[in-house]
């Protein structure tokens, strides 16, 4: 369970339903022994008790088994009385578990209501066995008296069973259902609010860091969430100052490169007019002297155009115009003219095969990606061997990309430098020589095109030798 959000609704739900729980058992037994405390039958019984044992002291059994007669006919409570020592005094017919219950009593807690046990044995008409309800009294002579009476049968729907008596679990669901399950929907939606409104900024602080990580050096906290005065506020408002920092020393090394970049051009184009003026007045001796100097000069003046490509990409990342682009047409075009360069070193380049595929993305950008890929590999491609281009499309579910391929027959590359090359200037040891290596500059312009189309370049060594890179797209 990765979700922030999910864990913080399941914890508060739990916590919310483990107090809800307690409260709700909490509630059901301070209200059984309320209303066993609080029965409304008390004070009749108080009165019953109290003038029975008034009766047997001044009387005698015979006055007292008449007077609870009388009682048994006027309210259908038939009643016996027990003395201190558990004896019952009247002399009718005593029910079960009469004396049980008598002994249940107490001064301090004088009266006792026995809801009717399932295993209490039936009455010899097999009727099912009715409540008891005890009372203890003191007579005026200071002895203790206890009267039980057995429950008439029309006295009314009574008390709801207990838990584990029958028809508990229906009245337990019916509680549940009545008292607990409004408070847990209320609880719940109360839940998924805290929690989304806990986790609501961090997504939010989620989504604006993959924005800037992709180039978009404007993103920043909206003002709901930096107008907080909580820890989540400050933690936006960091952010916002973080970011721009980071797009104030972003600009300001683009800018100097580019402006290093365009001021370069002049010493260069002043280079090369010194270099023809000088091969006029040169001899033989000077003339290799000259032509070394013109080949560095071209490769500065390389590097400085792939270092303004490089700068212009990473300053059009927010707002790249895309456009569709034919893919097989663009890797036709780029191979003929790479393969017209490489027949000038004993070298070809090969289509094998092109399927239609279109993306959508900036044409010239693609191009030049593409081409620094081909042109890298007619670079390192043995002599007499042909660089094999593939463009097929690749369908996984909702995923469609297409994949362009392309394998030279040179030497590879160290694997621990696989992913390296296509950092800027970043050179292979056994490439450094720049009678066969580049500028560092082309794969990494193709990694930040491909990038910013939503793509991605990856490179492996081929099994018989060499090197394969694949450029991924998404097609539309």
């Amino acid at each position: 369970m990765r979700s922030l959000f999910l864990k913080i609704f399941l914890w508060f739900a739990l916590a919310m339903v483990l107090v809800n729980l307690a409260s709700f058992v909490t509630g059901i037994i301070v209200e059984r022994q309320s209303e066993r405390r609080s029965n409304p039958l008390a004070p009749t019984f108080g009165v019953y008790a109290q003038t029975a044992g008034e009766v047997f002291e001044r009387d005698g059994q015979a006055a007292l088994a008449a007077y609870l007669e009388r009682v048994e006919r006027a309210s259908g409570i038939h009643a016996v009385v027990f003395d201190e020592r558990g004896a019952e005094v009247s002399g009718r017919t005593v029910p079960a578990e009469a004396l049980e219950v008598a002994r249940r009593t107490t001064e301090s807690q004088p009266f006792v209501f026995e809801f009717p046990h399932p295993h209490r044995p039936q009455s010899p008409e097999h009727q099912p066995p009715r409540p008891l309800v005890a009372r203890t009294v003191r007579s005026p002579r200071g002895a203790l008296y206890t009267l039980v009476g057995e429950m008439p049968r029309n006295e009314g729907p009574g008390p709801p069973p207990r838990l584990g008596e029958p028809g508990s679990l229906r009245f337990g669901l019916h509680l549940l259902a009545e008292r607990l399950l409004p408070v847990l929907f209320l609880g719940g939606l109360f839940c998924y609010w805290l929690a989304s409104y806990l986790t609501r900024p961090i997504v939010k602080l989620r989504a604006t860091t993959h924005e800037l990580a992709d180039g978009n050096l404007t993103a920043r906290m909206s003002d709901s969430v930096t107008r907080r005065r909580d820890e989540i506020g400050y933690l936006g408002r960091e952010f916002n100052l973080m970011a721009g920092r980071i797009e104030a020393l972003v600009e300001a090394q683009r800018r100097l490169v580019a402006g290093v970049s365009h001021e370069l051009r002049s010493p260069l184009a002043r280079l090369h007019v010194a270099l023809g003026l000088a091969r006029r007045r040169a001899d033989q001796e000077i003339t290799p002297a000259l032509d070394r100097i013109e080949h560095e000069a071209e490769n500065l003046n390389e590097m400085i155009g792939r270092l303004l490509t490089l700068t212009r990409l990473e300053s059009s990342a927010p707002g790249l115009v895309q456009t569709p682009v034919a893919l097989a047409a663009l890797v036709r075009e780029v191979a003929a003219d790479a393969d017209f360069e490489a027949h000038s070193r004993d070298r070809a380049v090969r289509v094998v095969a092109a399927e239609a595929c279109t993306t959508n993305g900036a044409v010239e950008i693609l191009r030049s990606a593409i081409e620094n890929v081909l042109r890298n590999a007619v670079r390192y491609t043995a002599a007499g061997t042909e660089v094999e281009v593939t463009l097929r499309r690749e369908d996984e579910g909702p995923r469609r990309q297409a994949v362009v391929t392309v394998r030279d027959h040179g030497p590879g590359v160290p694997a621990e430098s696989l992913t390296d090359i296509f950092r800027p200037f970043y050179r292979v040891e056994d490439a450094r020589d720049r009678a066969s290596g580049g500028t560092g500059l082309g794969l990494a312009i193709t990694e930040r095109a491909l990038h910013l189309h939503g793509g991605s370049v990856t490179a492996a060594n081929a099994p018989g030798g060499g090197l394969v890179v694949e450029l991924r797209l998404p097609v539309t």
